[in-house]
């Protein structure tokens, strides 16, 4: 049952990023050109889902003391500000305006075939890769886990 569950909730998700657009890294691209072919249509995507979520959150907090499907909420268990969160975004922020891509929409785009979703992914896997290994020698290490 879960699986299943996992399963739709992925479905829903990636057909409303099909269907906004969001899978189209032009698109995506035009948001963050303000100065010449700017398309604010992922803020309205964006506020949306946020308006539709943050509620939801807020009820389903307050409706349940744990998910139906495990044992607690996976919650972050720091709230601090640090490099390793700065940089993190940073990071996102320069891949996502230089491919177009996000990683949640990347996944919807190879279900459409788009050749630069696979090659995007591609490179995140490496990446996710190169990062877990090099946190195995102390790089990005998070002080408020160790402590």
């Amino acid at each position: 049952m879960r699986v299943l569950l996992v399963f739709l909730i992925g479905a829903v998700f990636g057909t409303g990023i099909a269907l906004s657009g969001m899978a189209n890294p032009a698109k995506v691209l035009n948001f963050f050109d303000l100065a010449g072919s700017f398309d604010p249509s992922l803020a309205f995507v964006m506020a949306g889902a946020l308006a539709v979520a943050a509620p939801g959150y807020a009820l389903l907090f307050r409706m349940r003391e744990r998910p139906i499907f495990d044992q607690s909420f996976h919650l972050p268990k720091t709230t601090a500000i640090d490099a390793r969160l700065i940089g993190g975004s940073a990071v996102f922020g320069i891949g996502w305006g230089i491919a177009g891509f996000c990683p949640g929409a990347s996944i919807p785009a190879l279900g459409l075939g788009q050749a630069s979703a696979a090659i995007f992914v591609s490179a995140l896997l490496i990446g996710i890769l190169i990062a877990r290994r090099l946190s195995r020698f102390g790089f990005f290490a998070n002080p408020a886990r160790s402590a």
